[in-house]
Order: C-alpha cells, then structure tokens, then sequence
C-alpha cells in the first residue's frame, strides 16, 4: 500500500523518483544497497542490479522489477508510457552530483528539488501502522532482554567497551538483525558525554553508568536509555536523577496527537530549568525512530513538527555536569489520540548496582 498510497498523492503529470536507501526500504519493504524506485500516479517501477534481482522479484509486489541494465533508458520509458513529465526527488537526500547526472541524462525532464518528496515521505513514514508497531515493540523486548543479561555484569573494574560490546553480542544472540547505533555505555565523569564512546575507562565504585542502546527487528529501531548507580550514589546524584526522572514524566504527560515537538521539549526541559540544571540540558529531547534511528517528528526548542496519531517519538531528557557525571533517562512511546503506549517496560526506578 505505501507506493500505492504515494502515487495517489502525486499530480498527474508527476513521477516520484527514490534513490535513498531508507525511502526505498519503507516503500517497498525490500533492503538492498542498490535499487532505484520510480512512482507514477498509476504505477512504477523498481530496478535493481543481479545482486538483489531474485530476492527483489519474491519480495515487491506493489510494481514490477526490472532487471538493471541501461538506468536512464528504462527510467525514460516509464516515463514516456505514463506521461510524466515532472520528476520529484529527495531533495534532502539527494546530492547535488547525483541531480546534475539525472538532468543530464534525461534533460527534456523537469525536476523538482523542493521539499515535496520529502514531505510525502516524511507524512507516511510517521504514520506507523499496526505490523510496523509489532516490529518495534519486538526490537524493544529484545534490547530490554539484553540489557537484564548485562546488569550482573557492570561492576567495578569492568571497561565500558566491554560492556557495550557484551550487550551488542547479547542483542544478535536474541534476534536482532543489528544494532540501532554504536550502542553508549559511559561511565563515571565520561556519563557527562551525551554521546560519549565507549573506551578504556573502568566502572569504579561511586559511578553512575548511562547505557542508551537499541535492536534492530524487520528492520525497525528501537531506542532506550537508562542510568545506573555502581555502589551507593551521593546526595548530588540522587537529586540530579530525580530531576531527570520528573522531567522525564513530565513531558511523557504532555504526549498526545496533535501537541507540537516544541511543546513537549519545552515541558520537559521547563522542569530541568527550574531546579537549576537548564544550561546542562543542551540536546533536544525526543525524535521520531523508524526504519532510521532519527526521523519526524522531533520534539526540540526549535522544532516545527506536530506529533500525529501513531506516530513514534523518544522522550530523552538528561543532566550533564561536565568533569562529574550524567544521567539520561529514555523511552520510546507510540503517540495515541489522548496520550501514548510506551515501548519500554523496564523500571526507572534508580537501580543501584
């Protein structure tokens, strides 16, 4: 349904040209590295090279497969036979090399570089539907699983990168296709990194430790982050957590259909202000997760993005204190007409280690 579902959407004269791997994926529902997807008002086509062409022909149903062979020529005759004579692109995928071979090779062709194409894309991607949900669910409840193997393992004396390289292992090993991003596992003054890579340093006893990590399952992310306590924490980082936590709550309350991505930074990040903490809040605190780890809609101060019904958002507030430590607390929620279904299950209660 979803090229179908773009082909109605196009003008008459208009044809829909894909090239990016995560848009050829989401309407086709085929992963590949090479492909190229052309959508009419009543049909396309998806080419592909001998690679991919056996499991392409069992796997797209939606319009025909074509072997890839002469590109610009078999692109030029569906576009003689359905009449197009405008091309949408991506113009937020497409690089500029890539636009001028396109008009060059078809230069009776009109393209058009605006936002259209992505707009439609971004539309129906946010849009989850009901197996795209189940898909997300299941990354979830194995990245969860994983990390319950893990927590015996966070001790003092033990690396961050073991760590994170235990809990990717133990993700594969329970069904996942891959992992969502280089999963974070920091600990000690390096938790103060939001996006700290994981190294040499040791968990010691007194540490928080921030593990944000997700599983990939047909093809879908999942995203959650949790922070621990090694040993008992101090009055400081008790107090940073709490905040963390309310503001957490805080804007997972204010989730619902139709509340802007601004709106729901702003009451999350409004707890964290007040208590004191604002100036150590510095990334947005939420985004769409998909079939990319970050899509529409994001949820930050500048954000122009509304949360529509079913669609899929983080809410990830955080406190870094620079040369201290960090807390992030993370879950990803399905956005519901009058408020959400969380994804995650695990407890934020802080876990003392």
């Amino acid at each position: 349904m979803n090229i179908r579902n773009l082909g109605s959407k196009l003008n008459t004269n208009q044809a829909a040209l894909i090239l990016s791997e995560e848009n050829r994926l989401y309407f086709t529902g085929f992963p590949s590295s090479n492909g190229t997807l052309v959508v009419t008002p009543e049909s396309g086509v998806f080419i592909t090279d001998s690679r991919y062409i056996e499991a392409a022909e069992n796997a797209v149903t939606e319009v025909p497969v074509r072997l890839q062979g002469q590109l610009y020529q078999q692109v030029f005759d569906l576009l003689q036979e359905s009449g197009c004579t405008e091309i949408l692109v991506e113009a937020e995928r497409m690089t500029l090399k890539e636009l001028n071979t396109w008009r060059k090779m078809l230069p009776t062709y009109s393209f058009n570089v605006s936002t259209r194409l992505d707009d439609l894309a971004n539309e129906f991607r946010q849009q989850k539907c009901e197996e795209e949900v189940e898909q997300l669910q299941k990354a979830q409840d194995i990245a969860e699983a994983a990390l319950t193997e893990l927590l015996p393992l966070i001790k003092p004396g033990v690396a961050e990168r073991d760590l994170a390289n235990e809990l990717e292992f133990r993700m594969r090993r329970l069904g996942a296709e891959g992992i969502s991003f280089d999963s974070i596992v920091v600990t000690g003054e390096n938790s103060s990194k939001p996006h700290g890579v994981p190294g040499e340093k040791l968990v010691e006893t007194g540490d928080f430790v921030t593990i944000d990590f997700g599983a990939i399952y047909g093809h879908y992310h999942s995203d959650c982050t949790r922070t621990f306590a090694v040993g008992q924490p101090s009055e400081e980082m008790v107090n940073v957590y709490e905040t963390v936590l309310k503001a957490q709550l805080t804007g997972l309350s204010a989730i619902r259909a139709g509340i802007s991505g601004k709106s729901l930074d702003n009451a999350a990040r409004q707890v964290i202000v007040d208590a004191g903490y604002g100036e150590f809040f510095g990334h947005s605190t939420g985004h769409g997760v998909g079939v990319e780890i970050h899509e529409h809609p994001y949820a930050g101060p500048k954000s122009e993005d509304t949360l529509s019904l079913n669609s899929v958002v983080t809410c990830e507030p955080g406190i870094y204190l620079p040369g201290k430590f960090g807390v992030r607390i993370e879950d990803t929620v399905l956005v519901t007409e009058d408020g959400y279904r969380n994804f995650c299950h695990l407890t934020k209660d802080l876990i003392v280690l």
